[in-house]
């Protein structure tokens, strides 16, 4: 795919990209797809998945208590736990608010923790990366931030998302629709969204804007960026993820030049 060529002239020092259909087949690759790459909160949808895996394996409910008094392991995937950004600390009731946490995938882990007798990082490992051949992908430390990984091995994790066979299908329908439909909230870097929607680990673009997709991005569009440069966008309307991942962090350079390289991505996917 000529687009991906895009990332050239990103100012960037190293930068990856590629785009995986649903049955795992790559169109295009683009830098050094091997290198590994702090991911920052492209860790999140990783630990959520493992998170659903333990959900699927009874080792946990959606809808049991976790976090702050009234809160759920499904506020807790959502963002809407009342917990603070990156502090263990309670500014709303559950279920009120959009808060986007670190905290809260970290309180989300000790609870899987706890629950299945498995070190987080571990339970990840044996639920996700070991299952898809992830080897170059590790999650040592917060469950919200500090994955490693490389654009081969996140394709491999798409191409899951998008036809899942380490979880049931509807479970990761669930996870790409919106949770407390409505809410209002900050998206980190793009400021206040009305609505500020949510799954289950994964943001759901809806008619959000600004933001880091394209404009031609269609509203089921769901995935995640990360502070550290890196971004990962499922849209199922047109068939196809993309992972970028660069080693500079977010800034204003990202605004720029992600939503056109989406844009040009998804054209030469209709083309």
């Amino acid at each position: 795919m000529q687009s991906l060529a895009m990332i050239d002239n990103w100012p960037v020092p190293t930068a990856a990209a590629a785009v995986v259909r649903a049955d795992g087949t790559v169109l295009g690759r683009h830098g050094p797809a091997a290198h590994r790459f702090p991911l920052a909160s492209v860790t999140k949808p990783l630990a959520a998945y493992a998170a659903l895996v333990a959900y699927e394996e009874g080792a946990v409910e959606l809808d049991e208590p976790a976090g702050p008094e009234g809160s759920t392991v499904r506020h807790l995937l959502a963002h809407t736990s009342g917990l603070a950004f990156d502090e263990h600390r309670v500014t709303a009731p559950p279920g009120t608010r959009r808060l986007y946490s670190n905290a809260g995938f970290e309180v989300l882990g000790d609870h899987i923790a706890k629950a299945t007798e498995i070190p987080f990082p571990e339970y990840v490992r044996q639920a996700v990366l070991e299952p898809l051949g992830m080897t170059a992908t590790a999650l040592d430390g917060s469950p919200a931030r500090d994955g490693v990984s490389t654009v081969d091995d996140l394709l491999r994790f798409a191409a899951e998302v998008q036809a899942p066979r380490l979880l049931d299908p509807r479970t990761v329908l669930e996870a790409q629709t919106v949770v407390h439909p409505g809410l209002k909230g900050v998206l980190p870097g793009y400021g206040h969204q009305n609505p500020n929607d949510w799954g289950l680990g994964f943001e759901i673009r809806d008619h959000k804007s600004p933001h880091w997709t394209g404009a031609s991005s269609s509203p089921a569009t769901f995935g995640h960026f990360g502070q550290s440069g890196t971004f990962l966008w499922i849209d199922p309307t047109a068939g196809a993820a993309c992972v970028a991942l660069t080693d500079r962090a977010f800034g204003p350079w990202a605004a720029e030049v992600w939503p056109p390289f989406t844009d040009a991505v998804l054209a030469e996917l209709k083309a």
